[in-house]
C-alpha cells in the first residue's frame, strides 16, 4: 500500500513529523517499509506560459520560445528549447538561471548562435519520473510565477506500507486515516462529506444475483452523457500516480481513487457494451471464455464469479474487468458497480490465473460492506463532477451479510495476557480511539467488531488491539522465571549432532535443503511416480514432498560443479514423506551423502584419484560407530546396477550406498562418478555400551588360511560364519586378500583371511593354533564347499 503523505495528513494531521509518524505506525503494527521523496531536490523552477514558438534558424529540432514567467507580461525569457510538444499558450515548470537540478545547474548560455535564458523541463529533467516524452504539461488554470515545488507539492513524500494479510482496513488512505487518530488520539476529519448523487434519470439495469453466496451485496447505477474528454484533475492523478497507479480515463482514475481512498474496489461498464438490458452475477459456465483488460485469454473455470450481461461475460467478479466492455474515450454511457464479494470466492484466483490485482488483492482479504453504497454515491459525485452527464437511481441487491457478534473482553484477561495493570477509564478511551461499540458491566467489556475489521474475532483479539494502543514499548519487560533441572543423557543413544560431526569429522560438509522438490527428482532417483503433491506450491519446480534426500544433494553439487569446484563432499540430514495409502503419509528423518572427484585434497604427498565406490563405504562403517553391518548387492534406480548395495543391520535394511547410475550423470552434467549413500537416522542412533576386557600381555599368533568358494558366496558371510564358531583363543579374523584369474576356475575364486590367535593366561602352543584353524577349516568346508588353496 502506497499513498502520499499530504493525501493522509487531509484526513487526520497529529503533531508528529513524517519520520515519527511512520515509527508510530510500526510501533503498532503497521509497518512502514519505506519513505520516499516524490522528487529530488530542486529549486528556482517557476510556472512559465509559452508567449511565442519560433523555430531555430539554424537547427531543424530546436525552437526559439519567448517565455512569461510572472515578472511582468513584458519582462519574457528567450529559451531555446528542443521538446516536441512545446506550443503557444502551454504552461510548463521553467528553469530559471542558477537552478540547480538533479545533476545539472542552469546557466545562460547560447544553444547553436541564440541566447538561451532557461530551460523548459520535463518530469525526468525535474527527477518527477523516469521517463518523459516532452514537457511537462500543466494544467491552464496553473499560476504562472509561482513556485513549482509549490505548485505540485513536491514537498509531500511516498509512505509504503508493509501490511499482514489481516490488516484488509488499511489498503485504503481512510483506513490509515482511522489507525494514526487511535494511535495518536488525533480527531479525524473527513476532508469530504459524501453526498448523494440525485436521481436525474429514471432509466435502471437489471440486476440478478444467482450466487448470493459470493454476492451478498451488489449496489450499481447508470451514468449517461458523461463527457471522457475532459482532462482528469492534477490532484487526482497526483494521488493516483504516487500510489503507484497511472491515470488512465477521468472514470477509470476515479474508480482507482476511490478504491485508494475508501478500500473498495469498483469496476464501470461500458453500458453500449451491454447486451439484453440487464446484468448478472452468477458462476462462470465450463465452456465460457473471457479476454479481461491485460490482455489475457482466461479459460473459466465453474467456481469462478462473474459479472455477466444476457449472452456474455463482461468481468471476473473482484478480480478484473473484461476488454470487450471497458470504458474508453467514446464511451457516453456507463454502468457503475460497487459489490461486496466473499473472500473466500476470491482467494487463491490470482495465483491459479497467474497474475493479481489490486481488486482482488482487497476482496481476498475482506472489505468493508458498510461502505459499499458510500463507495458507490462517492465515486458517482466525483464523475458527475468532472465528467458530467445525469445518474440514475442505486440499485441495491442486498443477501445474507457477514455476520459480526460482540465479544466479551474481561479486566482479569487482560490484565494476565499483557501484564499491565489497565483500569476500566483507559480501556474504554482505547475502544473509543479504535472507534469500536461498547459496553461494560461486572469488570467485562462487550465490544462489537466493526464491519472493516474481519480479523477481529475473539477476546484474544482485542487485547492484542489494547496493546498496540497503549503500546509495545511502554509494556514493561519481566526477566522470564524457571526452573534449572539437568535433563538426562542416556548412555546407550547417540545424538544427532553426535552423527553430524561424525561426518564432518571425516571431511563433509553440512547442506541444508527445502522439503518441496521437483517431481522429476522423485521419478529419477526414486521411480516415484506419485509422490505426495502440494496443494501450494512456492514454485513450479518445487511441488512435490520429497522421499529421498539426493535430489537436493545432486542439486548442490550442479551447484559447486558451475562454481569450479573439483572435489564435492556433502551430506544432509533432514525428514523424507512417504506415502502409506491415499490419505495418510508417514515422516521418516534420513541422513544422506555425497562425494564427487578426487580422493583427497591435491598434495604432493598423496597420489591423486578419484573417490570409488569402497572409500564411501569406509566412512559409512565409520558412521555406523562398530556395528556389525551389512553390504549386500541390490538394485536402485538411482544407482549403478553394479555398483550399489544395500545396508543391512541386525536382518534389517537400513539404508543403501552406490554410484549414481550413468543415465543420471549424464541428464545431470556430471563428468566424473559420483557415490551416494542413504540411510535411517534412527537406525544410528542405538550406541553399544563399551565392555571391559583384559588386554593379554601374550605375544599372538598369526596363521593365514586360503581357501577357494564359488563366485556367488560372499566374503561376509565366511566372515560371519568364523566369528560365530570361533575358538575363545581367536581374537581378531580379517579379509586380506581376493584372487580371481589364471589357475582359478571361472566361477571360482579365492580368499584369504588374516588369523590371529591369542591367549589372556599363557603363550599358546602349536597345538592349540593348529586345533584352531583346522576347525575353522572344517566349517567352511561343510557349510560353503570351501577348499583349502595350495
Amino acid at each position: 500500500m502506497k499513498f502520499s503523505e499530504i493525501w493522509l495528513r487531509s484526513f487526520v494531521n497529529p503533531a508528529y513529523s513524517g519520520d515519527q509518524l511512520a515509527h508510530a505506525l510500526t510501533m503498532a503494527g503497521i509497518e512502514v517499509e519505506s519513505i520516499e521523496p516524490v522528487a529530488s531536490a530542486f529549486d528556482n523552477v517557476v510556472v512559465a506560459e509559452v508567449v511565442s514558438v519560433e523555430r531555430h534558424p539554424t537547427a531543424d529540432k530546436l525552437s526559439v520560445c519567448n517565455v512569461k514567467t510572472g515578472k511582468s507580461d513584458n519582462d519574457l525569457l528567450q529559451i531555446v528549447c528542443g521538446a516536441p510538444n512545446v506550443s503557444v499558450g502551454a504552461r510548463v515548470p521553467c528553469a530559471l538561471i542558477g537552478a540547480n537540478l538533479p545533476n545539472l545547474m542552469i546557466r545562460k548560455t547560447k544553444l547553436r548562435g541564440i541566447d538561451s535564458s532557461g530551460m523548459l523541463c520535463s518530469a525526468k529533467e525535474l527527477g518527477i519520473s523516469e521517463v518523459a516524452d516532452g514537457l511537462l504539461l500543466l494544467p491552464n488554470d496553473a499560476p504562472v510565477g509561482m513556485d513549482f515545488r509549490s505548485y505540485y507539492q513536491l514537498e509531500d513524500r511516498i509512505f509504503t506500507l508493509s501490511l499482514t494479510p489481516n490488516r484488509a482496513d488499511c489498503l485504503g488512505v481512510q483506513g490509515v486515516a482511522r489507525e494514526v487518530s487511535a494511535i495518536t488520539d488525533t480527531d479525524i476529519l473527513l476532508p469530504f462529506a459524501i453526498e448523494n448523487v440525485s436521481d436525474e434519470i429514471n432509466d435502471t439495469l437489471n440486476v440478478h444475483v444467482t450466487a448470493p453466496d459470493a454476492c451478498p451485496l451488489y449496489c450499481g447505477r447508470l451514468l449517461r452523457n458523461i463527457n471522457l474528454n475532459v482532462t482528469t484533475p492534477l490532484w487526482l492523478t497526483q494521488r493516483l500516480e504516487r500510489s503507484g497507479i497511472r491515470s488512465i480515463n477521468p472514470v477509470v482514475d476515479i474508480t482507482n481513487y476511490v478504491m485508494l481512498e475508501i478500500g473498495q474496489p469498483m469496476h464501470a461498464f461500458d453500458l453500449a457494451k451491454i447486451t439484453g438490458g440487464s446484468i448478472q452475477v452468477r458462476y462462470a459456465f465450463s465452456h465460457e471464455k473471457i479476454q479481461l483488460l491485460n490482455g489475457d485469454q482466461v479459460d473459466l473455470t465453474p467456481e469462478m464469479l462473474l459479472i455477466t450481461d444476457e449472452h456474455k461475460p463482461l468481468a471476473l467478479a473482484g478480480i478484473m474487468g473484461g476488454s470487450e466492455s471497458g470504458v474508453t474515450y467514446s464511451t457516453t454511457d456507463i454502468f457503475l458497480e460497487s459489490a461486496f464479494f466473499s473472500p473466500a470466492v476470491i482467494s487463491g484466483k490470482s495465483f491459479h490465473l497467474g497474475f493479481s490485482s489490486d481488486s482482488a488483492y482487497r476482496f481476498e482479504r475482506g472489505v468493508d460492506f458498510a461502505a459499499t453504497r458510500s463507495a458507490l454515491e462517492r465515486a458517482s459525485y466525483l464523475i458527475h463532477s468532472i465528467c458530467g452527464g445525469q445518474a440514475g437511481a442505486v440499485i441495491e441487491i442486498k443477501h445474507e451479510l457477514p455476520q459480526r457478534s460482540s465479544v466479551d473482553v474481561r479486566m482479569e484477561r487482560i490484565k494476565r495476557i499483557l501484564g499491565i495493570d489497565l483500569n476500566k477509564e483507559q480501556i474504554g478511551n482505547y475502544f473509543r480511539r479504535l472507534g469500536f461499540k461498547f459496553s461494560e458491566k461486572d469488570k467485562c467489556f462487550s465490544v462489537m467488531p466493526p464491519t472493516y475489521r474481519f480479523d477481529l474475532m475473539i477476546e484474544e483479539d482485542f487485547i492484542e488491539e489494547l496493546a498496540r494502543i497503549y503500546g509495545y514499548d511502554h509494556i514493561p519487560t519481566h526477566y522470564p522465571y524457571a526452573s534449572m533441572t539437568m535433563l538426562p543423557e542416556p548412555e546407550t543413544q547417540h545424538t544427532t549432532i553426535e552423527i553430524k560431526q561424525t561426518l564432518i569429522n571425516l571431511d563433509y560438509q553440512e547442506v541444508i535443503n527445502y522439503s518441496f522438490v521437483d517431481a522429476d527428482w522423485e521419478a529419477d532417483f526414486v521411480d516415484n511416480h506419485k509422490p505426495i503433491m502440494l496443494l501450494n506450491p512456492i514454485s513450479s519446480q518445487m511441488n512435490v514432498m520429497r522421499s529421498t534426500l539426493i535430489g537436493g544433494l545432486i542439486a548442490n553439487l550442479q551447484f559447486n560443479l558451475n562454481r569450479k569446484q573439483v572435489r564435492v563432499r556433502l551430506f544432509e540430514v533432514g525428514c523424507c514423506f512417504l506415502r502409506e495409502d491415499e490419505r495418510d503419509c508417514k515422516q521418516i528423518e534420513k541422513i544422506s551423502g555425497l562425494s564427487y572427484g578426487d580422493f583427497s585434497s591435491e598434495q604432493w604427498g598423496i597420489a591423486a584419484r578419484n573417490v570409488d565406490f569402497y572409500d564411501i563405504k569406509a566412512d559409512v562403517e565409520v558412521l555406523c560407530r562398530g556395528k556389525s553391518v551389512e553390504f549386500k548387492r541390490f538394485s536402485h534406480p538411482a544407482l549403478h546396477p553394479g555398483k550399489s548395495a544395500e545396508i543391512c543391520f541386525e536382518d534389517r535394511i537400513i539404508g543403501w550406498i552406490g554410484e549414481l547410475h550413468p543415465r543420471w550423470q549424464t541428464k545431470y552434467g556430471l563428468q566424473k562418478n559420483t557415490i551416494l549413500f542413504e540411510l535411517n537416522l534412527h537406525s544410528l542412533k542405538p550406541k553399544l555400551l563399551p565392555l571391559i576386557k583384559e588386554i593379554s600381555k601374550f605375544p599372538p599368533v598369526r596363521r593365514d588360511i586360503a581357501i577357494i568358494v564359488d563366485n556367488e558366496i560372499s566374503a561376509y558371510s565366511l566372515l560371519s560364519c568364523m566369528q560365530t564358531v570361533k575358538s575363545a583363543i581367536i581374537s581378531d579374523i580379517s579379509l586380506f586378500d581376493i584372487y580371481r584369474g589364471n589357475g582359478m576356475e571361472s566361477n571360482k575364486k579365492s580368499l584369504a583371511f588374516r588369523v590371529l590367535l591369542q591367549d589372556t593366561e599363557k603363550t599358546l602352543t602349536d597345538e592349540q593354533a593348529e586345533y584352531a584353524i583346522t576347525s575353522l577349516i572344517t566349517i567352511l568346508k561343510n557349510q560353503f564347499g570351501a577348499e583349502l588353496r595350495n
